[in-house]
């Protein structure tokens, strides 16, 4: 835990299939992602942005190497070990927002807390807090269909973040918005980057949203080429 390199990939593969038909998503990765870094994943469609960002958030197994979170091999955990790290310790934003539609803003950003066992009443007024912090302190009770898309996507920012995570992954945050969103979107992944110290690693194919990130990570074929 006291360690600045928060993610670190040693000859991560994945492999999808057998025999004549295996397919290598990922080949031999070696990465590392320090602490506070903000980090893009560039590359063309299908070569394997998305299979590394779930196999080193522990979404999905991995077929050899090791990924470790802040020291923490997480493919040695047995999988309700490994979904409890990932409740507590990381937080994810997908394109498509993945909000709950019955379940207001508030609610949608305390589940995270609840299902890792918080208290009601303080998961409802950290909820409260982030969103008020994130510019929507009065849209806590609106449901997502109530909401524009910027909006959604920064509730979706809010659930990630309200746990405190010690990194959130985020797989083509600003895929559904227009160039205003993405704009804002950016600023405050930027802004949460700056403020909080939050490690963020983006999966994007926006190099608007990559030149605002610390470093960029282009992969072909399954593993990176610069």
């Amino acid at each position: 835990m006291a360690s600045d390199i928060v993610v670190e990939g040693r000859d991560v593969w994945k492999t999808y299939g057998a025999g004549e038909t295996a397919v290598n998503a990922l080949k031999g990765v070696n990465v590392q992602v320090h602490r506070g870094d903000m980090v893009a994943i560039m590359g063309p469609s299908g070569c394997g942005k998305t299979t590394l960002l779930n196999c080193f958030s522990g979404l999905d197994d991995i077929t050899r190497g090791t990924v470790t979170l802040e020291g923490v091999n997480v493919h040695s955990m047995k999988d309700r070990d490994r979904s409890n790290y990932r409740a507590k310790r990381t937080g994810f934003v997908f394109q498509s927002y993945n909000l709950l539609p019955i379940l207001s803003a508030v609610e949608n950003t305390e589940l995270p807390l609840l299902i890792a066992g918080v208290p009601q009443k303080e998961a409802r007024a950290r909820a409260t807090k982030i969103l008020t912090d994130l510019g929507l302190g009065d849209r806590g009770h609106h449901r997502p269909s109530e909401l524009s898309g910027g909006q959604q996507q920064r509730v979706s920012l809010a659930r990630a973040l309200v746990g405190q995570p010690a990194i959130v992954w985020a797989d083509e945050p600003t895929g559904n918005l227009d160039e205003e969103g993405s704009q804002q979107v950016t600023d405050l992944l930027r802004q949460l980057n700056h403020d909080y110290h939050q490690t963020i690693v983006i999966v994007t194919h926006d190099p608007q949203v990559a030149s605002r990130c610390d470093r960029t990570l282009r992969m072909r074929d399954g593993v990176f080429v610069a």
